[in-house]
């Protein structure tokens, strides 16, 4: 191949182009329906994706891509696989969050053996509205996993104990009845909690994705 050829032919290469969300990169844009379904936060939103982490668990590694909006908020992304594949959102809240949501006592029944917490929500805040559900029944009891700051797409996880291992965590995680939101808690190693309201949504509530320039 000629000299002139080879210049030909690298400007004629095209731009990145996404199809699906597990193909999202750092510096990547979403755009998101209007839809009322959606949380004021999410409705019509661009979101650009500021990191690309995942979590490993005994059998799966899941990605989640971190998005932030005009808003500065931080959404945490992941994809639910079961019988259809749908978009996990999920908003971190504070604990003054969690007291306002839940009756504490309850809350705390969580930890306990053998995992089978049923909770109401009590009320709503301005940050949790459209996100929580009336009720929660628990599916997951201290499901051990490690979360990496690595996008496993790319790089390899350690096999071994030490201080490529990834951060060592509890999950537990709660259901309304129609399994389209949740709560998800992370116990860290050590005794930090984060607290997290998951939404379940259709693949096409991401109505356009654009690669970053």
């Amino acid at each position: 191949m000629s000299f002139f050829k080879k210049i030909f032919n690298k400007s004629e290469q095209k731009q990145r182009k996404l199809t699906q969300v597990n193909q999202l990169l750092v510096n990547d844009i979403i755009v998101l329906t209007d839809s009322f379904a959606l949380p004021e936060v999410l409705r019509g939103q661009q979101l650009q994706v500021t990191a690309v982490n995942c979590y490993e668990y005994e059998n799966s590694t899941q990605s989640e891509w971190t998005l932030q909006g005009s808003n500065e908020l931080l959404i945490f992304l992941s994809l639910d696989v079961d019988d259809a594949t749908e978009l996990k959102f999920s908003l971190k809240i504070d604990p003054e969050d969690v007291e306002t949501l839940f009756n504490l006592d309850r809350f705390s029944e969580i930890f306990d053996e053998p995992g089978q917490a049923f909770i109401d929500r009590k009320t709503d805040n301005d940050r949790t509205t459209s996100w929580s559900s009336e009720q929660y029944q628990q599916s997951v009891f201290a499901n051990v996993g490690y979360f990496h700051r690595k996008d496993h797409r790319s790089e390899n996880l350690s096999a071994y104990e030490g201080k490529d291992a990834g951060e060592q965590l509890e999950l537990y995680s709660l259901y309304n009845e129609d399994q389209s939101k949740g709560v998800d808690i992370e116990v860290w190693s050590d005794g930090e909690t984060d607290v997290f309201l998951t939404l379940f949504r259709p693949l096409t509530d991401i109505i356009d994705m654009y690669p970053a320039s």
